[in-house]
């Protein structure tokens, strides 16, 4: 394995220019697909690192629980020992731990009590609730529903409403609750990964935009729906919930709908900026997935071979 069992940690840096030429450049719809894929498989080969070096670096301390041949020296060579790194890499894993934990936690927290303000109100796709308080979010579920308030029903006009509800309805439609949730976690698994995650935030908020312009049949309409709700609810409802003043900045929202809807092209040309910083964060995912892979399989019979005459 040598130093490559290393190499997830930091291979997330390869994914730093595309974070930023995605927003400009790809379809908002593949670039928040592309960027969440990114995300998740770097994050899960980071965690997997450090679990590698929890093995090593837990195995010297005295007096732990663990088979003796986790301290053999044949494991210690499928791992480059470093005394400082591996253990280091256990106050690392178990934040890690706590700290994905904690935001899952959270992010069903909110869920939860937003379904629970729906209590006693007909099961509908589009809850209105009577609060003078400007908002309206996606609340995801097995049936996905709409939540708005009459503040902010009351503040715009008939077709900013037929945005306002088409932008909702591309955000459970597209499932983009399940692309932030990834890249947050993502991004507390491995701190070089919160580029993407503000990336994803942004390229989430332009995908349900434009879907909505389709529907609407108007990009100028959308655009002034995103800038009248920015300014009724300056502060989204919730962070962890897709809505329509959820992400900023507003202004480039509003002026990218003022410009062509953009081409829908599944996979950028290799020969331009944002097609080679694409490659890029491809391989550097690529790369860290196939470290992971050996590093976990070298170890797995490392270990068997250790045991085995034990038994």
């Amino acid at each position: 394995m040598g130093v490559f069992v290393f190499l997830p940690l930091v291979l997330p840096l390869t994914a730093w220019p595309v974070a930023r030429l995605a927003e400009q450049r790809l379809h908002p719809r593949t670039a928040t697909r592309l960027l969440a894929v990114v995300a998740g498989v770097s994050a899960v080969c980071s965690t997997l690192c450090l679990g590698l070096l929890v093995i090593v670096g837990t195995a010297q301390l005295p007096g732990n629980p663990l088979p003796d041949s986790w301290s053999d020296p044949d494991v210690r060579a499928a791992l480059p020992y470093d005394e400082i790194a591996g253990r280091a890499a256990i106050p690392a894993l178990f934040a890690v731990l706590v700290s994905c934990g904690e935001a899952a936690w959270r992010q069903l927290r909110v869920r939860r009590r937003a379904a629970g303000a729906l209590g006693g109100l007909p099961p509908t796709s589009v809850a209105v609730l009577p609060d003078r308080t400007p908002y309206a979010y996606a609340l995801p579920g097995r049936r996905g529903r709409i939540v708005v308030s009459t503040g902010m029903l009351t503040g715009l006009g008939p077709d900013e409403r037929r945005a306002l509800f088409a932008h909702e309805r591309a955000h459970l439609a597209g499932r983009h609750h399940r692309h932030l949730l990834t890249v947050h976690l993502a991004a507390r698994a491995n701190p070089f990964l919160r580029p993407l995650r503000t990336a994803v935030s942004y390229t989430a908020e332009r995908w349900a935009d434009e879907d909505a312009a389709a529907e609407v049949g108007s990009r100028r309409v959308v655009a002034r729906a995103i800038g009248k709700a920015a300014l009724l609810a300056p502060r989204a409802p919730a962070a962890t919930l897709p809505a329509l003043t959820g992400a900023g900045p507003v202004p480039r929202r509003v002026a990218a709908l003022m410009r062509p809807a953009p081409v829908g092209r599944a996979w950028p040309p290799a020969c331009t900026a944002v097609g080679l910083a694409t490659w890029a964060a491809a391989a550097g995912a690529t790369v860290s997935a196939l470290s992971s892979a050996n590093s976990a399989v070298v170890l797995i019979l490392v270990l068997r071979g250790v045991a085995a005459p034990v038994q």
